[in-house]
């Protein structure tokens, strides 16, 4: 089931928002890496920082690669059920749906 209030051009996603989805479907950063397709190093890098996720790299075609695991990481997480929530006054967040 996917539910997803705003499209991931909208918003980015950031890794403490990643690292909080993962902990709420009780997943390790191993069940997130095969579920999104992407190396565990990955997801450690990606969730790394507390704002927008990057993999550090100058290089072109890294920045791409970059952009494509941050996207399989986001459907990964959507695909299992959780939303992700633009920033308020409060910050960013998640919406898991249980059950």
């Amino acid at each position: 089931m996917k539910i997803n209030i705003v499209s991931e051009e909208q918003m980015p996603i950031t890794g403490a928002q990643i690292r909080a989805a993962r902990a709420f479907l009780k997943w390790t950063i191993a069940d997130l890496a095969k579920a999104a397709g992407v190396g565990i190093s990955t997801v450690q890098e990606i969730e790394k920082v507390d704002g927008e996720p990057r993999i550090d790299s100058t290089l072109q075609w890294r920045s791409a690669a970059r952009d494509e695991a941050i996207k399989k990481v986001q459907r990964a997480l959507e695909s299992a059920g959780i939303t992700f929530l633009p920033a308020n006054a409060q910050g960013v967040g998640i919406r898991g749906q249980t059950g």
